[in-house]
């Protein structure tokens, strides 16, 4: 069972270490991690997303929570929260193909980046399950390169950090 946990820190230099020790010794595969600094520049959230079962992300959580730098930590449920991704992906294109994999940008939501002679960049922010529907559609033209972010996500409604 994948599982979102939201950590507001201070934006310290080994911080991050920190607390990716903690699932490290606990043998936990974090899958996705997200970083950034938040509306004020001395906190930042990160985002992780881990496979594991509720009780061992609990225990997780009683352990972040004891970190100094950490101030405050929430385990977001997939219905009370919002995650979304950024994808750049490059794909084989040509004078033939090129109008295909606009259509697909059109219908996905997508935005073109670059263009050359034979490639194109483009770049897609949704739900995770979306970006990788979009990656699915580009299969078929060859994909060069592809980057993507992570999920960064905020609870629903009014509550807060």
């Amino acid at each position: 069972m994948k599982q979102t946990i939201s950590v507001l820190v201070e934006n310290q230099a080994g911080v991050l270490n920190r607390i990716t020790s903690l699932f490290s010794r606990r043998a936990f595969n974090i899958e996705s991690l997200a970083v950034g600094v938040t509306d004020y520049p001395s906190l930042s959230r990160i985002t992780i997303i881990v496979d594991s079962g509720n009780s061992v992300v609990e225990q997780v959580e009683k352990q972040l929570n004891k970190l100094v730098e950490v101030i405050k930590v929430r385990t977001l449920d997939e219905h009370s929260m919002i995650g979304w991704e950024l994808m750049l992906i490059k794909v084989s294109a040509n004078a033939r193909t090129r109008e295909n994999i606009m259509t697909i940008c059109q219908i996905m939501g997508a935005r073109v980046l670059d263009v050359t002679p034979t490639t194109m960049t483009m770049e897609i922010a949704d739900t995770p399950v979306r970006v990788d529907d979009f990656e699915g559609m580009l299969r078929p033209f060859h994909i060069l390169e592809v980057a993507r972010t992570g999920i960064i996500a905020l609870q629903k409604g009014s509550g807060k950090m």
